[in-house]
């Protein structure tokens, strides 16, 4: 049986998306970080993921997560550090570990702007 092997200490926000329609256009909408639903979870980002694209290397701020399990926490969901107000998109399709309905782990990626 799964234990996670480090504390759900790291306070994140989950940030469900709402979809509306523009000239037929599906928009997501996603709520502010005080909007968000509270969760714990163990957040490791390992220092990111390195990559090299058309000869240029860079680094992808990338982070593990794992929390009690939510059937809310969808492929589309984002998640805020609330301590720093970063934002992270979900880039895996979330793993329900063992199919308890107990422990969720999904990786993610941080949305940032810059050229």
């Amino acid at each position: 049986m799964y234990k996670p092997s480090t504390p759900f200490s790291t306070a994140l926000a989950l940030l469900i998306p709402t979809y509306d329609k523009a000239l037929g256009v599906p928009t997501k909408t996603f709520p502010t970080l005080a909007e968000g639903v509270p969760i714990n979870a163990s957040f490791k980002t390992y220092g990111g993921s390195e990559r090299v694209e058309n000869g240029l290397y860079s680094i992808v701020d990338t982070a593990d997560v794992v929390t009690w399990y939510r059937p809310d926490i969808k492929a589309d969901c984002r998640v805020a550090v609330m301590q720093t107000g970063a934002v992270y998109e979900i880039i895996s399709e979330p793993e329900n570990i063992d199919m308890r309905n107990q422990y969720v782990r999904f990786k993610v990626r941080r949305v940032k702007g810059g050229a």
